[in-house]
């Protein structure tokens, strides 16, 4: 299973040399979570570590992953789990108009939050069915989103 790090601090720009060295610490010490990739992301207070296990879209589920507005990120998750109803969700958010870059069940989870996660959290996760935990940032609201 993936591993996920990562803090906030609203005193302090986590973009700084020394945050981004621990971030990348704590990254790099749950080697064993996800041998297949890592990445990290800060942004002004937050900073949110990934270790991959790649076992959905080998290719295009890295993370932390971000969905963009007009070329910024506006959300930002890093994820572990296994969401089992994600292409039935990926389905019905396509109705609707969202485009995917990625078969990944992570992006799902981006597009889930955008489309009804912003009026209320607890809806977009109440539409997950699988094992999972996830941290997503608004870039906007500067609010980190924390599901368990």
């Amino acid at each position: 299973m993936c591993g996920m790090c990562g803090w906030v601090d609203f005193g302090r720009d986590l973009g700084i040399l020394d945050a981004q060295r621990s971030l990348a610490e704590m990254t790099a010490s749950m080697a064993r979570r996800g041998p297949d990739g890592e990445g990290n992301w800060t942004d002004g207070p937050v900073a949110l570590g990934h270790r991959r296990l790649a076992i959905v879209d080998l290719q295009g589920g890295h993370q932390p992953m971000s969905l963009d507005v007009d070329g910024q990120p506006a959300l930002v998750l890093v994820y572990t789990g296994e969401v089992y109803n994600y292409r039935e969700l990926r389905h019905r958010l396509a109705a609707l108009g969202h485009r995917f870059d990625t078969s990944s069940d992570t992006e799902v989870l981006l597009h889930a939050h955008r489309e009804c996660g912003q009026r209320d959290p607890r809806i977009a996760a109440s539409e997950l069915n699988g094992m999972f935990a996830c941290a997503l940032w608004d870039t906007a609201k500067r609010e980190l989103l924390l599901v368990p």
